[in-house]
């Protein structure tokens, strides 16, 4: 039924109408000038809608535009950049602009210097777009700084999790390639990674058709910016301040464009030396433990992290298609050193049992990412693109513990047993390998767009994970801290999405999606093997309704999946203390999520109001007993359902010519059920994001931004965690002579980074664990200061030759995370 409804609408709304304009472009001899840059533009906030190169002929042909008021750019380095009057796209009624005279500019320039003038938030139908190259507090921030302040996004750094209104199964993209890896190698990538080439993230919260099914909170795209003008260009950027230590970066990006050909290549090195740490009390009743327990428990992260970025690429337009590749690095190197103390009260016997825990470790892994891509046009109006895509992930993250016990007087007082062992040493080592072969096709007929793709994506995973103990001389093992899997997992998929003018107001697109997964596991316990099959479709349809030439109405339907992450199911073991450990779940069920949205845009402000419901969603760390009762797991549930009813609102504000300010917030009521608890519970509470940026232009070529965001009380499954967030600001100084510019940043001005946390609070937890705990980042006690230096170069000796559009990002499909 869903299927042939789609096709129904789809049949209704074939009469659309698309606009079309062309021209020919030529010097002021009246020679032809060839690959000026044409950029069809918005008349009511200049953003870029669609753009065209202008053949060695100096023609250019831009179609496929609602009806609307639009002007055109013409921009070639040599010669002066003009814009037409503003005119009118009307339906079916293709626009000739004649010959366009570019006049020389003589003033050579010694640098290249691209301004955005687009507002901090844009609503679009289906994502939410933060622009935040242009912000102060981007310079000398990490890639996860800067998602960490984006409406709706919730970076957990006690978990190494990342949510969006909400929900924590949302994917990661950089630029328009799932980052298939870990959630706490996602995490850790993006706090090695500068941001300094960020040129804007895309909150994707309903993808359409040609987006892979997982992810039932959406999507996040992190866009990097890329030098495409002609000649030798690029920036580079150094970055040094302290917090309770030193930190540093740097990053060089060098493009050579020819017209016909574009090489690029960067480089990216941040150093950070941290530390951080959380304090937890706790009542709770642990059989092998004596029974009833008043545990006073805290730990002191130590850490010093040097992380590499590299990435090379080529692009190649020939006469009859476009071809290219990329291989992109990330490495990160470092030790990393925890103290966990701990007082034990036996409250039976009163007897009291102290524990120094000191954990020594490396984090060592890498990634990468290469791929090759082709680009074909069939002919007029039609389109082939050919994506293959490989990554390998490996980690290493070995660690050694050295263990402590002292009774009340100070003495040694070990007890019994392997668990209570002085010397542990974990070992965890997760290969990841990746392949993706991707085709899509484009047709444009006059009334009607046409899309159609096939992916297929192959991962093979071996990981080895466990904790030894040395007893006797010796290294030995067991059942109950060993976790070793080895897994593969096939991925079919088809789509097919129409795209539909209706009428100069009106814009339907309709797609739909069918998906295969086969997920097969063979573990070191047979209760963790794992072999499951599953084939769904996946609709999606996007409305918008343009009211007048300020105001848009939107209206959506997706539905997504979410399928349980490697580490989420069986590949990992974590020490905590004797009684837990945090590990995976083989028993995780994939979530299934439905949404419904409506939005309404009006001069740059946007609202939106989102239905949802997600069954089985999953969360990370809940507590849980062993089947012998004696360890704690820490390790992700499915919950039966979330239902979800959220309210956005993104409203820019210009006070003056030096004032301006923009503010975004996500809201509503959650209701969830939980079932892995003890006692089976339903809740329901009202909570929200707050983010805001204030930037004032000052004199002398200075600017200073204030921004800041807030996340209200919350759940994750059965935890509770208390409001928090964080004010920070910045000052920029522009030197004059194009000699780049001075960013001057603090990051938690009030030191407000603590995050509290409850267990046992809502629902009675495994061994009746009750407990209050506190998180304390970094920042929460040295405010963290940073100067960063940044210079943008390029060679202006010679005419522009704009380069190819690049093949689209939302085209280009990518690997997905864990």
């Amino acid at each position: 039924m869903k299927l042939l409804f789609f096709t129904f609408v789809l049949l209704c709304f074939l009469q659309q109408a698309q606009g079309q304009v062309s021209g020919k472009v030529a010097t002021p001899d009246q020679q032809p000038l060839p690959f000026v840059n044409v950029l069809l533009m918005n008349a009511g906030d200049s953003s870029l809608v669609k753009g065209a190169v202008a053949t060695e002929t100096g023609e250019y042909k831009i179609d496929g535009m609602a009806a609307g008021d639009y002007f055109l750019r013409f921009s070639l380095v040599g010669y002066k950049t003009f814009n037409t009057p503003v005119f009118r796209i009307d339906a079916n009624a293709p626009r000739d602009f004649g010959v366009q005279v570019l006049e020389e500019d003589s003033q050579q320039l010694d640098e290249i210097v691209v301004q955005a003038d687009r507002p901090l938030y844009q609503q679009e139908v289906d994502r939410t777009v933060v622009n935040v190259e242009n912000s102060v507090m981007t310079k000398g921030s990490s890639a996860l700084q800067v998602l960490e302040r984006s409406p709706g996004v919730f970076v957990d750094m006690r978990n190494n999790s990342i949510a969006l209104n909400g929900k924590s199964s949302v994917m990661l993209m950089i630029n328009g390639k799932l980052i298939r890896l870990p959630m706490a190698q996602v995490v850790a990538m993006l706090n090695g990674m500068s941001a300094n080439d960020i040129e804007k993230i895309e909150l994707i919260t309903s993808p359409p058709a040609r987006y892979d099914a997982e992810g039932t909170a959406g999507m996040i795209n992190i866009v990097i910016k890329k030098h495409e003008e002609i000649g030798t260009t690029g920036s580079f950027s150094a970055t040094g301040g302290y917090g309770w230590g030193e930190k540093a970066n740097g990053s060089v990006s060098v493009s050579h464009n020819t017209g016909r050909a574009n090489f690029y290549g960067s480089y990216s090195f941040m150093h950070n030396r941290a530390r951080d740490g959380w304090v937890a009390q706790s009542t709770q009743n642990m059989p092998t433990f004596g029974g009833e327990l008043s545990v006073d428990v805290g730990s002191t992260t130590k850490s010093i992290t040097n992380n590499h970025n590299a990435t090379l690429g080529f692009d190649i337009n020939a006469r009859k298609a476009t071809f290219g590749g990329s291989a992109t690095y990330n490495t990160s190197r470092g030790p990393r050193h925890t103290y966990n103390s701990g007082n034990y009260t036996i409250i039976a016997s009163d007897s009291l049992l102290v524990m120094h825990a000191a954990i020594d470790g490396k984090s060592n892994w890498g990634n990468l990412v290469t791929n090759l891509y082709l680009d074909k046009p069939l002919r007029e109006g039609e389109k082939l693109n050919i994506d293959l895509d490989y990554l390998r992930y490996s980690n290493e993250n070995p660690t050694e513990i050295n263990i402590a016990f002292l009774d009340r007087e100070g003495r040694e007082a070990q007890p019994g047993g392997n668990i209570f062992s002085t010397r542990q040493r974990g070992v965890a080592r997760s290969p990841i390998q990746v392949g993706v072969f991707k085709t899509d096709y484009a047709r444009q007929w006059k009334t009607i767009k046409f899309e159609a793709g096939l992916k297929g994506t192959l991962t093979a995973s071996t990981s080895l994970s466990r904790i030894e103990t040395y007893t006797d001389g010796a290294w030995s093992g067991s059942g109950r801290y060993t976790n070793d899997t080895d897994m593969r997992e096939v991925i079919a998929a088809a789509y097919s999405s129409m795209e539909a003018q209706v009428t100069p107001a009106v814009r339907l697109v309709a797609g739909l999606r069918y998906e295969y997964s086969h997920t097969h596991a063979n573990a070191d316990k047979q209760e963790n093997n794992i072999d499951r099959k599953l084939g769904k479709l996946f609709p999606s349809l996007f409305l918008t309704r343009r009211l007048n030439d300020h105001a848009e109405l939107q209206l959506s339907y997706t539905k997504r999946i979410t399928r349980p992450s490697y580490n989420d199911l069986t590949s990992y073991l974590f020490y905590n203390d004797p009684m837990s450990v945090a590990t995976g779940n083989p028993s995780l069920r994939p979530t299934i999520s439905n949404n419904l949205k409506i939005g309404y845009t009006y001069n740059g402000y946007s609202f939106s109001l989102q239905a949802g419901r997600d069954d089985h969603p999953i969360v990370l760390y809940q507590q849980k007993e062993s089947p012998a009762r004696d360890l704690m797991y820490l390790q992700p549930q499915n919950m039966a359902y979330q239902n979800n009813l959220t309210f956005q609102a993104s409203l820019p504000f210009t006070v003056n010519n030096w004032w301006s300010m923009s503010y975004s917030v996500v809201g509503g009521l959650r209701q969830f059920k939980l079932d892995h608890t003890p006692e089976k519970l339903r809740k329901t509470y009202f909570a929200y994001t707050l983010n805001g940026s204030e930037t004032f232009t000052l004199p002398a070529n200075f600017s200073l931004e204030v921004s800041g965001w807030y996340n209200s009380s919350q759940y994750e499954g059965s935890k509770k965690i208390r409001g928090f967030g964080m004010l920070n600001a910045g000052v920029k100084k522009d030197l004059n002579h194009n000699w780049g510019s001075l960013q001057l940043t603090v990051t938690d001005l009030l030191k407000s980074m603590r995050v509290n946390g409850f267990f046992g609070a809502l629902t009675e937890e495994a061994f009746s664990l009750k407990a209050e705990y506190t998180y304390k980042a970094e920042s929460a006690s040295y405010r963290i200061v940073k100067i960063t230096y940044t210079k943008t170069f390029g060679n202006t000796k010679m005419k522009s030759r704009d380069s190819r559009g690049a093949v689209s990002t939302d085209e280009r499909e990518r690997i997905r995370k864990n």
